[in-house]
């Protein structure tokens, strides 16, 4: 018996860890190719810059209040924590299927008092063990057991395959979580330093304006012009400092957005006035290629392609017979003092096989259903990278036009300046109406307001283009995340 026993646990251990698992084998599903991004060629862009591998992505900036903000994300930011938390799930229950791959092993002590009316009856204990004399009786019983769900045709390893798979998902969703947090925060920090260059540009012309009307009420005074004048330059003045207060709304609420990205509540944060960049870095895209390397969105799709791979295999096990090893060793006395004894021992082993016959079609709608779930995520894997080749060429078109319509705009800004001062002298000297001051006045403003926004726009598109790329991230951290995961599909799978 014993060496029956043996025999048949070595046997099933061989089939179990030698078996191939059941279902297609993964790979990566064919994407939608381009040998370039369209927009960037023939482009120079006027301060080119890379992303150091030994470096964060915002350092191109050279900006340290950008800095200090951006390492807070990591630490504060709560729809990052969240993620942190969900892939930490995502990477245990990938621990729990690994763990069904072993045998089940406990300990188990019980102790039944049993009786009945008839003094002369029979009490069966489980392993036959048969007390007599009273109609009451006590049984003691104590034992260790064990159970292996033998996974022969694999469909504990493709279930973990899956749960790896999600696993990386989640990971790479953790980088994209991170990496949007951080965008964000660039884009609002920028825009608010613009903010704060248009307040400076509206206190600047409301000194100018306030001359003008000096100027106005003091050829009135002398009855060369009329308070036509004074009401013009007084209005063009007061709608100046109305819209300071708009502006200094607007840097409020992005002061208060970029608390909440760093984890603080509003009213925590009060960032001091700072300079307004005039260099706008661009990173370089690199090849369409790369990019299904270095996007976390696109390597979390792919890792949900093979999850729902894996779950075909998972469903086609079903169609063979689960082999279930089960066995005990134990003692049973009706005396707790001589329960331990060889002559009280019992055990019992044996395997258990079973097979559905008939269920009504449930296992083919179930294989339908993964292959069908399995075709949706590639489909799904394919729009993200289309999405992100498009992102990408929006980001180039976007900084290559900026910067062309910047360069106008700072000629354009110059030009006004020039006929705001031509203006104001002959409007001094008497030749030209007040109209006129007026008209190149608010030229002027709107041109330095136009070229600040397209500078802030470029800022804002050339952090984009970071966020479309990657941002420095590589898929191949997920490898390094799995904490031996992979390791232990690898060596029972192949």
């Amino acid at each position: 018996m014993s060496r029956l026993r043996t025999a048949l646990i070595g046997a099933a251990c061989v089939l179990a860890l030698s078996a191939c698992a059941v279902g297609p084998h993964y790979h990566r599903p064919a994407a939608p190719a381009s040998p370039a991004f369209k927009e960037g060629q023939g482009w120079t862009p006027a301060a080119p810059a890379q992303i150091s591998p030994t470096a964060q992505w915002w350092q191109v900036y050279d900006d340290p209040v950008l800095s200090s903000l951006e390492q807070q994300v990591e630490v504060s930011n709560q729809n990052l924590k969240a993620a942190v938390a969900n892939y930490y799930a995502a990477r245990e229950a990938a621990g729990v299927t690994r763990g069904t791959l072993f045998p089940d092993i406990g300990l188990a002590g019980a102790a039944t008092r049993s009786g009945g009316g008839n003094r002369n009856a029979t009490l069966s204990g489980p392993s036959g063990f048969v007390p007599t004399g009273s109609g009451t009786r006590t049984l003691y019983e104590a034992n260790a057991n064990a159970s292996w769900d033998l996974d022969v045709w694999g469909k504990i390893r493709r279930e973990l395959e899956s749960d790896v798979s999600k696993a990386q998902a989640s990971a790479a969703d953790v980088a994209a979580a991170r990496l949007s947090a951080q965008a964000a925060l660039a884009q609002d920090y920028f825009q608010l330093r613009a903010a704060e260059e248009e307040l400076r540009l509206l206190k600047t012309s409301v000194q100018d304006y306030q001359a003008s009307l000096q100027i106005a009420q003091n050829r009135v005074n002398a009855g060369v012009t009329t308070l036509a004048d004074v009401y013009s330059a007084r209005t063009l003045l007061e709608n100046t400092v109305a819209q300071e207060n708009t502006i200094e709304l607007d840097r409020a609420k992005l002061e208060h957005a970029i608390a909440v990205l760093i984890g603080k509540a509003p009213s925590e944060l009060t960032l001091p006035q700072g300079q307004f960049t005039s260099t706008v870095p661009v990173v370089p895209a690199g090849l369409p290629s790369q990019l299904l390397l270095r996007r976390p969105d696109i390597a979390a799709a792919e890792r949900d392609v093979e999850s729902a791979n894996a779950q075909i295999g998972v469903a086609e096990a079903a169609w063979f017979p689960s082999l279930t090893l089960s066995g005990s060793y134990g003692y049973e006395s009706s005396s707790l003092s001589t329960l331990i004894r060889a002559s009280n021992s019992v055990w019992s082993f044996g395997p258990s096989l079973a097979e559905t016959l008939f269920n009504g079609g449930a296992t083919v709608a179930q294989i339908r259903e993964n292959r069908a779930l399995y075709d949706s995520s590639v489909a799904t894997y394919r729009q993200t990278v289309l999405t992100a080749f498009q992102q990408v060429e929006d980001d180039l078109a976007t900084l290559d036009y900026l910067q062309t319509e910047y360069a106008q705009q700072q000629q354009a800004v110059a030009d006004a300046e020039k006929s705001e001062a031509l203006t104001l002298n002959q409007y001094k000297a008497g030749v030209a109406d007040y109209a006129s001051v007026l008209t190149a006045q608010t030229a002027r403003l709107n041109s330095q307001i136009t070229a600040l926004n397209v500078q802030s726009q470029r800022l804002v598109a050339s952090t984009d283009l970071i966020d479309a790329i990657g941002g420095g991230w590589d898929s191949a951290q997920l490898r390094a995340r799995n904490d031996g995961v992979r390791e232990t599909l690898k060596s029972t799978v192949e």
